[in-house]
């Protein structure tokens, strides 16, 4: 990668990442925390004001991706972030549920993720897109790890309304390094697209399996979540506050793992059966959880099964979406694709919940499994598009040729 890619997409994850941190921060404390406001032993509640961001997220994916390919991906980005201050900083002067859940709300309506992954698309050549991705994925995977260890010593300093205040100074912040740190990049274009109706352009055969791919991997995350942390403490012994013990090093060392085998499969051209691995990986993964979850050792090596499998997949899946898309719809085909991401959210935690509360710990993992077992086999569908050479950002010598 040449400086330019490096700094753009360097950039663009801690951007990412810090907007995922601040969604994720209070998930560990706030059913605590909310035993002191009005309504707050209200269950349904306080579910609906940790979920309720990726309910508007999945509302707000498309109209912001399509926006970032008519105004451009830095304005829109700045907007959005703009709407996750606003929504931090009314949660964080609520004294009462319901206010909180719109100041959640506002948080999750500013869905920049389409236009993150387009941007990166736009500074980035195909050979080192993937590389890009994994960055944005690490990212992801280290805010949701942050946010289960800072989590509870931050709220024992500041509480619930001083995280929100903090995270929307970390939304102010990502605005400054968006405005005068991310480099400019023009939108990809290629003379060859044929223009076409929009609808025709995105929902193809090809980007609709990616999509539902992107809805299992969430569902699979936020059900996981749903049984293992209870799991921890009373079959493994560990307290929640020791939590982290387990998964800073399963997340460290899958992502040590991983990232070797996504260069790999990007170097010599072996996308498709690094992919359709993971994915068997991941239903074998949640098989191994709903006959071992009540035995310490066969839970963590599950749990390190199931992150190296989701490392993989949040670098690949994005690429092969940028890869696919048309060009000049790029950001709305991620803005679809970032719309099954926070589905997956929503209903991966809305069902889990569900068959935790009224079928089964098994359950829960069976149904995931079932549902992977269903991806497993359109993954073997999937066909990585052909990789296109393109010059490096910037290369004067090819632009002076365009021109």
């Amino acid at each position: 990668m040449t400086p330019a890619e490096r700094r753009a997409s360097g950039t663009l994850a801690s951007i990412y990442g810090l907007r995922m941190l601040g969604l994720f921060f209070i998930l560990p404390v706030f059913a605590v925390y909310a035993q002191h406001l009005p309504h707050g032993h209200d269950k349904f509640l306080v579910g609906l004001a940790l979920g309720i961001y990726g309910l508007t997220q999945a509302v707000m994916q498309i109209p912001f991706g399509l926006a970032s390919d008519h105004f451009g991906r830095k304005p829109v980005m700045v907007f959005g972030l703009s709407l996750f201050a606003i929504g931090s900083f009314l949660a964080g002067a609520s004294d009462n549920l319901y206010l909180i859940i719109v100041g959640r709300a506002i948080q999750g309506s500013g869905a920049i993720s389409a236009a993150i992954s387009a941007l990166i698309a736009d500074s980035t050549r195909e050979q080192h897109r993937t590389k890009a991705m994994a960055m944005v994925g690490m990212t992801i995977g280290l805010a949701f790890i942050a946010s289960l260890v800072l989590g509870p010593p931050v709220y024992h300093a500041i509480s619930v309304p001083g995280m929100f205040d903090l995270t929307g100074l970390f939304a102010l912040l990502a605005i400054a390094v968006v405005i005068w740190v991310v480099p400019n990049a023009p939108m990809t274009t290629h003379s060859e697209e044929i223009e076409g109706h929009w609808a025709k352009a995105v929902f193809t055969p090809a980007l609709l399996k990616l999509d539902f791919s992107i809805f299992v991997v969430n569902f699979l995350q936020v059900s996981m979540f749903v049984v293992v942390p209870v799991a921890l403490v009373q079959y493994a012994g560990i307290p929640l506050l020791h939590h982290w013990m387990v998964y800073l090093p399963v997340t460290l060392v899958s992502f040590a793992l991983a990232i070797p085998g996504i260069i790999w499969a990007e170097k010599y051209g072996y996308m498709k059966p690094v992919f359709v691995g993971s994915v068997a990986l991941l239903v074998l993964t949640m098989l191994g959880f709903a006959a071992g979850y009540k035995h310490p050792v066969a839970l963590i090596a599950a749990l390190f099964c199931f992150f190296l499998a989701f490392n993989v997949m949040e670098a690949l899946l994005p690429s092969l979406v940028s890869r696919t898309a048309p060009p000049n719809r790029k950001g709305l085909a991620l803005g679809i694709y970032n719309t099954g991401q926070s589905l997956g959210l929503f209903a991966g935690g809305a069902i889990g919940g569900l068959l935790a509360q009224y079928a089964s710990k098994e359950g829960v993992f069976l149904a995931a499994a079932a549902l992977a077992a269903v991806w497993l086999a359109v993954s073997t569908t999937i066909q990585p598009p052909p990789r296109r050479h393109q010059p490096a950002p910037g290369d004067a010598a090819v632009q002076a040729q365009n021109a």
